[in-house]
């Protein structure tokens, strides 16, 4: 698995295998620092024990980070204009994988320590742009991917406002419908010989494996994105494309997309010129590619990702015809499986980090969730109607590769159904604020300490 570490000098071999072990701790807390999002509500509820509760979690973790697709690991990777650092020494790529991973890392422990519900995905991604902002400043280039920085910003800050409203529209539907009492309550306020009904903890039980599994293949995605920023930092010739790239095919894929361009758009067109231009650009720097040289292999990934967003707005814009965008689609996706790729012993070391941490050091946050967000315990409607919320919402944001806080989304959820059994006096001030601090804190503070550390580490690299 390791033999590409041939590659490179004793000491970067030591440095790299440093930062893979990195990745896998900051996965393993990631796993149970957010444990408590999938667990809280049935150990809470007494649905399941905790020991069985949080194997299960941890099993469903790590098939979501293994079966996943890899949308959301690709939009990490794209924070990073990854191909500007072709003309870099590598300590100093060192350096800046060193200080978003050991941000990542610190952060985490520390919000994990004092049981606040803090996000993984804040604070992955305020490390990569922290760091990245750091090392551009220095060597200049396109710097962080602004534009994709937004996207994922905005999927953040939506999303637990989607699931605080969801939440409480949740409770209140089912206030509406369910006259069975017993769900309204704890596990603690039922009576001795009373039980919920079985189907609501049934729900519970799904909704547990559901925002699992999608936990696992949201967040799992992003330590495979994280994964492979560093080893496209250490060894881009054998990792920015893919195993199977031949330059062949990916020029017959061009040179199809180019006569596509020739035989229905006519040559005095607003948008011939452009596109035939473009095309003939990138058939002449692939007859030109060397696969051992670092600078040409993330040259080309970089011209790829831009001719294909080129092509793809093209067809969306309707510049082809219906029969010709049917081929340029085809083949655009021919292309960004070149650079768009799984790696699949990289996906596996990440689900099983993932999977382990989920089974340990759960208990902090889970207590925060069950007990401390509002001034009654978890009933079993509430539980399972913030589980339901999560599970939507990461569910979709993965199906379109989009990260969300895992975190976030769930403490909302719990949030929404305590205002809609209480009002708002029903939440612990102290408790919303401290994640609520967290949430404004996370981003600002992880970009500074990543841009910090890498200063400190180029001066020892």
């Amino acid at each position: 698995m390791l033999g590409f570490i041939a590659d490179l000098s004793t000491n970067s071999s030591i440095l790299l295998i440093v930062c893979l072990l990195a990745v896998c701790v900051f996965e393993a807390i990631n796993g149970f620092h957010d444990t408590a999002n999938a667990v809280a509500t049935v150990i809470y509820t007494k649905t399941l024990p905790p020991v069985i509760a949080v194997i299960w979690s941890g099993i469903w973790n790590f098939l979501g980070a293994m079966l996943g697709g890899i949308a959301v690991a690709i939009g990490m990777m794209k924070l990073i204009p990854l191909s500007d650092m072709a003309n870099t020494p590598l300590n100093e790529n060192i350096s800046m994988v060193l200080a978003i991973l050991v941000t990542a890392i610190i952060w985490n422990l520390g919000t994990w320590y004092f049981s606040i519900p803090c996000s993984s995905s804040h604070t992955m991604i305020g490390a990569l742009l922290g760091g990245g902002f750091a090392y551009f400043s220095i060597h200049g280039g396109a710097g962080p991917n602004w534009d994709k920085a937004k996207d994922v910003g905005m999927s953040l800050l939506i999303s637990p406002l989607f699931g605080f409203a969801l939440a409480i529209g949740l409770m209140f539907l089912l206030r509406s419908l369910i006259k069975q009492k017993a769900i309204f309550k704890s596990a603690d306020e039922l009576k001795k010989n009373q039980t919920p009904p079985m189907w609501i903890r049934a729900i519970l039980v799904t909704t547990c494996t559901l925002v699992s599994y999608f936990h696992g293949n949201n967040d799992g995605q992003k330590g495979v994105g994280l994964l492979m920023v560093v080893l496209i930092a250490f060894l881009p010739t054998r990792f920015a494309l893919a195993p199977d790239f031949d330059g062949a095919n990916t020029k017959a894929s061009v040179q199809r997309i180019e006569a596509s361009i020739l035989q229905v758009l006519p040559s005095d067109s607003l948008h011939f010129a452009p596109l035939a231009a473009a095309c003939k650009k990138m058939n002449a720097q692939i007859d030109t590619f060397n696969s051992k040289d670092k600078a040409q292999v993330l040259a080309i990934r970089k011209s790829l990702q831009g001719f294909n967003k080129k092509m793809e707005v093209a067809v969306k814009e309707e510049f082809f015809p219906k029969d010709a965008a049917k081929v340029a689609t085809a083949e655009i996706k021919n292309l960004k499986d070149s650079y768009e790729f799984r790696v699949t012993w990289a996906i596996l070391l990440i689900s099983i980090c993932l999977g382990f941490g989920t089974m340990v050091g759960w208990k902090r946050i889970v207590v925060t969730i069950g007990e401390k967000i509002g001034k009654s315990h978890l009933t079993y409607a509430q539980g399972a109607s913030a589980e339901l919320c999560a599970a939507a919402t990461i569910g979709v944001s993965s199906y379109y590769g989009l990260p969300v806080s895992t975190t976030h989304v769930l403490s909302s959820g719990v949030a929404g159904t305590m205002v809609a059994e209480g009002g708002v006096s029903n939440l612990r001030r102290k408790t919303i604020t401290n994640i609520a601090i967290a949430w404004l804190l996370t981003l600002p503070v992880t970009f500074i300490m990543a841009a910090a550390f890498f200063f400190l580490f180029r001066m020892f690299a």
